[in-house]
Formats: C-alpha cells, sequence, structure tokens
C-alpha cells in the first residue's frame, strides 16, 4: 500500500489496529505503553514493539511529548499508520523517530498480521 511518508524510518511488527482516534496525552501511559483511556477500543493493551494503526490522533498538544517518552522509555510503537497523521502524531513521530506513514486505507489491515513500514517510501506490506 502506498501512502505518504510522515516520519523517515523503516519498521516491522504485528498491528494493533484501532477503529477510533488516539489520545496519547491521558490516553497512553509513557511508561507501560499501555493505552489507558477509559472505554478506547483499545484500552488495557499494550502499544510497544507493534505497528500502531489507527486513524488519527486527538487531544492536547502534550501528546507529542508523551510520544517522545514513550520512545525515551523503551515503550513505543515499532511504527505507526495512519489515515490522515496531524500535527501532533507528526510532530511526536519525528521527535521519537518513530517510522510514520499516512493516507492508508486502514480497512485494508488486520489486527495481529505482520506489517512492515516503509516511511522513506511511504509503503506499508504485509510481511
Amino acid at each position: 500500500m502506498k501512502g505518504r511518508a510522515i516520519s523517515a524510518g523503516r519498521a516491522s511488527g504485528a498491528a494493533l489496529i484501532s477503529p477510533e482516534p488516539i489520545s496519547f496525552y491521558g490516553g497512553v501511559d509513557p511508561a507501560t505503553g499501555v493505552v489507558i483511556e477509559k472505554g478506547h477500543a483499545l484500552e488495557g493493551q499494550c502499544i510497544k514493539g507493534r505497528v500502531l494503526v489507527f486513524p488519527s490522533g486527538k487531544g492536547s498538544t502534550v501528546g507529542s511529548y508523551v510520544i517522545y517518552a514513550l520512545a525515551r522509555n523503551g515503550t513505543a510503537p515499532a511504527a505507526m499508520v495512519n489515515e490522515e497523521t496531524e500535527t501532533i502524531v507528526a510532530a511526536g513521530a519525528i521527535l521519537a523517530g518513530i517510522p510514520c506513514v499516512d493516507r492508508i486505507d486502514l480497512a485494508a489491515l488486520r489486527a495481529g498480521e505482520m506489517l512492515e513500514v516503509d516511511a522513506d517510501e511511504g509503503t506499508v506490506t504485509r510481511g
């Protein structure tokens, strides 16, 4: 699948898919990588080392720093894939060095499948 490169790099991992936007500030614990937002589709799941697939981010600009903190703590996703990456997620991915691609049809992806993200080329492939 061809998309748009947001934050350079390459990574692979099992897909963790959210049907709803993610707020990193107050929604993800940077110490553990666990989604803590009450009622969120991924509540209780850990994003560490996964290819985190979600439509877009939401919430406070502090979310960019939470993404950075996830990387510093070793609890960040391996890569992020979005339908539309907004500035909070884009800034966080760039600061944290997390490969990020958007303009991907998320309906074509399945939870748990292995994905390879090449954010240098803007591609997501099954692998």
